[in-house]
């Protein structure tokens, strides 16, 4: 029995140092120095976010980028208050999401792609705040590489509590993981809230055909596709300046239901590493459960579970450190605790993603 565990763990150990050296491999570009060219249109799908898009619409304000070369349009999926967008210097579109789908954010974008004036499209979250540079960074590396889709990091504003830095521990874990498959040519996981396309290599990419019916999955399923047929076309752009910042939410249970949203799009990945991969992590973290409850029962000693624990930690540890010091510079913190609650956290998301419904911006799914 110990034998499995052991044999389980040092998979998954594996295939955290192969993501480690993945990570090292991709190299960081804060480049900025070209004169901006390129138009970009943004794509803000949003649902009853009044108190957050007054706090974005303020950092793009701020941007270091022409005004006339950005638009931001911004998707209004049947929110209960109408919003009324402040004046700008750069343009602001407000229209309504056509629902034709069960995934409000798939949609969302289709709609706006009726009205966009660029090639470029950036999706962005209504909750997130950007790096003065953001477009900057982003225009840069276009006109310095033959690229057709760019990933980009997303962290965490922390506060104090126990639940924000979980969470951005668990966020440091899952951006560690998309760097590193991209440093080891393996990319099968990105963020809605920092990814750029192409509208026509979104068009040649027929769009979400094939998953509009997953609820999510706006922007990995994309990835995917992409990466299944012009893998040289997808880059991931490691740059500070151009991470995005996002909150946290403010609650275990929307923690829980975040999660399952996430993961309910596991089984559908068309990215056979990343299937691999996340069955692996099921199995590294559900290792632990089922060697405390050996433990516990008397059939394994607390000298094997805590090698087991501690093989696991070391590995996720470094991960996580160098994704966070890549994120925020902060210092960690909760990391023992966290370490010792995920994965009792993670398998219990697993399993209930497979049969339970969520909830997600106040509907059912």
């Amino acid at each position: 029995m110990i034998f499995v565990l052991y044999f389980i763990i040092i998979l998954y150990c594996s295939a955290i140092v192969f993501l480690i050296y993945g990570f090292n491999k991709v190299s960081v570009i804060d480049y900025i120095g070209l004169e901006p060219k390129i138009k970009f249109s943004i794509i803000v799908p949003f649902r009853n976010e009044a108190e957050n898009l007054p706090v974005l619409l303020d950092s793009l304000s701020k941007l270091n980028y022409p005004m006339a070369l950005f638009e931001v349009i911004l998707v209004d999926d049947e929110s209960d208050e109408r919003f009324q967008v402040p004046n700008f210097r750069f343009q602001v579109s407000i229209i309504k999401n056509i629902r034709v789908s069960n995934s409000p954010k798939k949609d969302a974008i289709l709609t706006a792609m009726q009205i966009v004036n660029t090639n470029w499209i950036i999706t962005t979250d209504a909750d997130c705040v950007v790096n003065k540079n953001w477009l900057l960074a982003l225009d840069n590396y276009i006109q310095l590489h033959d690229v057709a889709m760019i990933a980009g990091a997303v962290t965490y504003a922390c506060g104090d509590s126990f639940l924000d830095h979980f969470q951005q521990l668990d966020l440091a874990s899952l951006q560690g993981a998309t760097i590193g498959s991209f440093g080891i040519k393996k990319g099968f996981m990105c963020n809605g809230a920092n990814f750029a396309y192409t509208k026509s290599f979104f068009q040649e990419l027929n769009a979400f055909n094939g998953n509009d019916g997953i609820a999510s999955g706006d922007d990995v399923f994309l990835l995917q596709k992409a990466i299944a047929q012009f893998p040289e076309k997808v880059h991931y752009l490691k740059s500070e300046n151009n991470i995005v910042i996002t909150k946290p939410v403010n609650d275990w249970k929307s923690l829980f239901y975040q999660r399952v949203r996430w993961a309910s799009k596991t089984s559908s990945y068309q990215s056979t590493f990343g299937k691999g991969l996340g069955l692996l992590v099921f199995g590294g973290n559900l290792c632990f459960v089922l060697g405390l409850g050996f433990w516990a029962f008397g059939f394994v000693s607390f000298p094997n579970i805590f090698l087991l624990f501690a093989l696991k930690f070391s590995v996720d540890a470094v991960l996580i450190y160098k994704a966070n010091h890549f994120l925020t510079k902060t210092k960690i913190r909760y990391l023992i605790l966290s370490s010792l609650l995920y994965p009792f956290f993670s398998v219990s998301v697993a399993l209930y993603s497979l049969f339970g419904k969520y909830e997600w911006k106040g509907r059912t799914f």
